[in-house]
């Protein structure tokens, strides 16, 4: 199996390294023939995975599609506090008219989802409640997002390659991978009561494997980068186990959470938390172990005399600013995926301090730092790799050679 692109880098010469290329090409296929082993022995049987009743789709009760044709406010008396002590919007609520494949459909909207938004023409779901004997009525299930989701999803994918070109399309390759292993395998195998740890790191070990060589091609450069990734995986497994048991994080920390495992008793939900933590890391630590390689790389290109240490040195100062920008891709991100629940922190007027602790906001605290962590100690881990494997002053990158037409080509190892 070779790989061939063109490259201009001046490391990129001389003849290969067939005896690294192939111990490499052996450690990395008894890595994935572990993983897949795993994962085998981890699938889960259809008939494990337990699986309850879809609310839409009792006797009598279907979804259906409409479109608002009607919108007519009343007085409902919604606002102060509710019988379970929580604040009601304060406002009017809407009968609303729509029409169906079969017809003409009504419907009221509580208070809050009216002030939220819906006007004529929209495209919304509705449930469909038919009880033998009796008459029809509707509810409000959510709006129809199937075409502009995809209308972004197909944008994001041409773009991507237009940019990107073949490692474009690899990687939207790569995506797809992942959803099926997290869909097909990890989910199911979380359900079926399998250790979600485990399952994160069989599941994250063989998502890497796949989405690293798709998206950046078969190299010792790559191969750098995933053990480098491997390891973050590992780091990050252990301080996400010792964390939850550490900090009692329970995984019960909202209403969803309780009704998973009233759904499926037998879940364990401080397992999965341990889990996510290494999941949520994925994406980042791929970055950052892919950048250090590369960086080693292109360094050794540009000095091939200069000396490991002096190297790793080097390397390492671009992986501090890229620690730095990483750490707050991550609290970012989770601030937000929060904004709502920041919003009602600040609007109770409670302490960030006291917040922080609490089951719903302290386990995603200590998710991003035990995602943190690990992917600064992946930074020094990929590039001790890196300029280990990075072709010396005598041995260039056997893997990338330049022919005579500006393509190279190499075995899997590499």
């Amino acid at each position: 199996m070779a790989h061939t692109h063109s490259h201009s880098s001046v490391a990129d010469y001389g003849p290969p390294r067939r005896r690294l290329a192939s111990v490499l090409t052996i450690v990395v296929l008894a890595i994935a023939g572990v993983a897949m082993a795993a994962m085998a022995a981890l699938w889960p049987d259809a008939d494990q995975v337990p699986r309850d009743q879809n609310p839409y789709s009792g006797q009598g009760v279907t979804t259906v599609e409409a479109t608002v044709t009607g919108i007519e406010p009343f007085d409902c008396n919604s606002g102060g506090e509710g019988p379970d002590g929580i604040q009601q919007v304060r406002g009017d609520c809407a009968h609303i008219t729509a029409t169906t494949d079969d017809g003409a459909a009504t419907f009221d909207l509580d208070a809050s989802r009216f002030k939220a938004g819906i006007d004529r023409g929209d495209d919304v779901k509705l449930i469909r409640i038919a009880p033998e004997g009796q008459s029809v009525s509707y509810e409000f299930l959510d709006f129809q997002r199937g075409l502009p989701i995809t209308a972004l999803a197909i944008a994001f994918s041409v773009l991507v390659i237009a940019v990107a070109r073949w490692r474009g399309l690899f990687a939207i390759v790569g995506i797809g991978v992942t959803m099926l292993a997290l869909t097909k395998f990890m989910l199911p195998a979380f359900l079926a009561g399998e250790s979600p740890l485990l399952v994160a790191i069989v599941g994250s070990t063989a998502i890497m494997i796949a989405v690293l060589y798709l998206a950046h091609g078969i190299s010792i450069r790559t191969t750098a980068a995933l053990f480098g990734t491997l390891v973050g995986i590992g780091l990050t497994a252990a301080l996400g186990l010792g964390s939850t048991m550490w900090t009692n994080l329970t995984g019960v920390g909202s209403e969803n959470d309780q009704i998973l495992i009233a759904t499926v008793p037998g879940i364990d939900l401080s397992g999965i938390v341990a889990a996510t933590m290494v999941i949520a890391g994925l994406g980042v630590l791929n970055d950052v172990t892919v950048t250090q390689a590369s960086a080693v790389w292109e360094m050794r290109a540009l000095q091939p005399a200069a000396r490991g240490a002096s190297l790793f040195a080097s390397a390492m100062r671009i992986g501090r600013d890229h620690i730095a920008s990483s750490v707050y891709t991550l609290v970012f991100a989770y601030a937000g995926s929060a904004m709502t629940v920041l919003l009602l922190i600040t609007a109770y007027q409670r302490g960030l301090a006291e917040m922080a602790t609490t089951e719903e906001i302290g386990t995603e605290i200590v998710r991003t730092l035990v995602g943190a962590i690990g992917l600064v100690l992946a930074v020094p881990v990929t590039t001790l790799f890196a300029v280990w494997l990075a072709p010396k002053a005598t041995e260039p990158d056997q893997l990338e050679i330049v022919t005579a037409g500006g393509s190279h080509a190499g075995p899997v190892g590499g």
